[in-house]
């Protein structure tokens, strides 16, 4: 007995010092010796050489001088990794895929459809009928939620607007009895309605402004125009201008991966938003936008690649990389 005792107790040690000690030593010599770079996490650098990201994991770009990613399902969280796993028939995915074309979809003569939106949603305050926003929070309640739940910014306005229409939340409770206290993203249909009765041709979004000690301070305020607007209802200005002749937009625009954090777009995606980078840049630099863009369209082309060396897939570009390009070749946006 003691015998077989002494062997297991030998076995479980040489498969802890093998397992545990030997195999991820050599793993890891490998690694550092022949893959150093992709072992470390495929890590980019700025130009003052500190870590700006990783080739591998998607980041979020605001500006207009610089290329946008995929869109994300986990805001580009590499600890969440995921799809939002809508399915087709679910309208959350469709507000989705609107609210990232609105702002960006064009005619097929190139003019922008944002204009568009924008004097169609403001038109309700001319005629008597219940107002756009109204409409969409009655039709679309998630999608009314799910704009109060965007954003800390949203549910407080929301909080303070309740704080001010009693009544209004009064009445809510007793619609919803099983409801005690109501949170700001259970009132978000009823303050639509009333926000659209007060501010016809207005959305509540987010606008910064500057304070006296040079801080930016973000508030929501009505607005007549801009990309929530765009965005937000596309989706219904196209169900009334369904003969509206528009441009293709390149699937990965819109269309988020499984994984949330997808580091490559297509070329045809790049090269859709090279108009719109193009010009900031020329803004920037006081250029002509015309050699700016063939500028642009150089660097996008020199990091194209293909899988297989091109032998499969279409072209694709690494987002943080070309705009670490860009920030290289221009310097930081204005």
């Amino acid at each position: 007995m003691l015998r077989n005792i002494g062997k297991s107790l030998l076995l479980v040690t040489l498969t802890i010092v093998i397992c545990c000690i030997v195999y991820p030593l050599v793993v890891w010599a490998v690694g550092q010796t022949v893959f150093p770079e992709q072992a470390n996490g495929s890590l980019l650098r700025g130009p003052d050489g500190s870590v700006v990201g990783s080739r591998l994991i998607a980041q979020p770009f605001t500006k207009d001088e610089y290329f946008q990613p995929r869109p994300s399902a986990v805001s580009y969280d590499a600890s969440a990794s995921g799809p939002s796993n809508l399915s087709a028939s679910n309208y959350m995915l469709r507000a989705r895929v609107a609210a990232s074309l609105g702002p960006m979809v064009k005619y097929r003569s190139g003019a922008p459809v944002g204009p568009d939106i924008e004097a169609w949603f403001q038109k309700d305050q001319f005629e008597g009928k219940p107002g756009i926003v109204q409409q969409w929070a009655d039709a679309h309640n998630a999608a009314a939620q799910a704009w109060v739940k965007a954003d800390p910014t949203h549910g407080a306005y929301v909080d303070d607007w309740s704080k001010k229409h009693t009544a209004e939340v009064e009445q809510w409770k007793k619609d919803n009895p099983d409801t005690a206290e109501p949170a700001a993203v259970d009132l978000a249909v009823i303050f639509f309605d009333d926000f659209s009765k007060q501010n016809p041709g207005k959305f509540p979004a987010a606008v910064a402004h500057q304070t006296a000690d040079g801080k930016t301070e973000t508030v929501i305020e009505p607005v007549q125009e801009g990309a929530d607007i765009q965005g937000t209802f596309f989706d219904m200005w196209r169900q009334e201008h369904s003969t509206a002749d528009l441009a293709d937009v390149p699937a990965d625009m819109v269309m988020a991966s499984g994984s949330g954090l997808d580091p490559h777009i297509t070329l045809d995606s790049a090269e859709y938003q090279l108009d719109r980078v193009a010009a900031a840049w020329a803004k920037d630099t006081k250029r002509s936008e015309s050699d700016v863009r063939k500028e642009i369209a150089e660097v996008l082309q020199q990091n194209a690649i293909a899988p297989l060396d091109g032998l499969a897939g279409v072209k694709m570009v690494n987002v943080l990389e070309v705009n670490l390009a860009l920030h290289e070749k221009y310097g930081d946006p204005a």
